[in-house]
């Protein structure tokens, strides 16, 4: 995130029409910019949480483009989400090495533990449980992150302690 809007950042402190009119500013900033969409994505998905369908269109109207480009490329990459997350977003990676190693196991344990499926948030909202293809640590399988932490080789019984060590 720049600098600019980072600093103005309330923490969880604004009120809904703050926090549009904060997406808002930042479209108004990055307009007339090539290739600002991703950027504008990313600052308004830190203000919000994440990018539900009005956060989408008020950007696609500011923009002037249409809400199916904001909205394919909110959906195309998946750092973005159209669906409240988390405070942790424990990915489990299933590279090939990793699912080899015990990949699939570790999903459907977390998944039982957590009681969400994949793609899934816990109803307290600390969780979200993901799937990544790679994350290029095959030396380490299986791996998963929580939030940015790689953990490594993990196993079925490394899981208490990983999820104890979010709270």
């Amino acid at each position: 995130m720049d600098a600019k809007h980072a600093a103005q950042c309330q923490c969880g402190e604004e009120s809904e029409e703050e926090k549009l009119a904060r997406i808002a500013q930042v479209v108004d900033d990055f307009k007339g910019q090539e290739g600002s969409l991703i950027q504008i994505l990313h600052l308004a998905q830190a203000i919000y949480g994440y990018l539900p369908l009005h956060v989408q269109q008020l950007i696609a109207e500011r923009l002037d483009i249409p809400l199916s480009e904001v909205y394919g490329v909110t959906t195309f990459y998946s750092f973005f989400s159209t669906k409240p997350r988390g405070e942790y977003t424990i990915r489990v990676c299933l590279g090939t090495a990793c699912y080899v190693r015990g990949g699939a196991e570790i999903v459907k344990r977390l998944s039982q533990q957590l009681g969400v499926e994949v793609g899934g948030t816990t109803a307290d909202r600390k969780f979200t449980l993901e799937v990544m293809r790679c994350i290029g640590a095959c030396g380490l399988a299986p791996a998963v992150t929580v939030n940015d932490t790689v953990m490594r080789q993990v196993n079925p019984d490394k899981l208490n302690r990983i999820l104890e060590m979010c709270s």
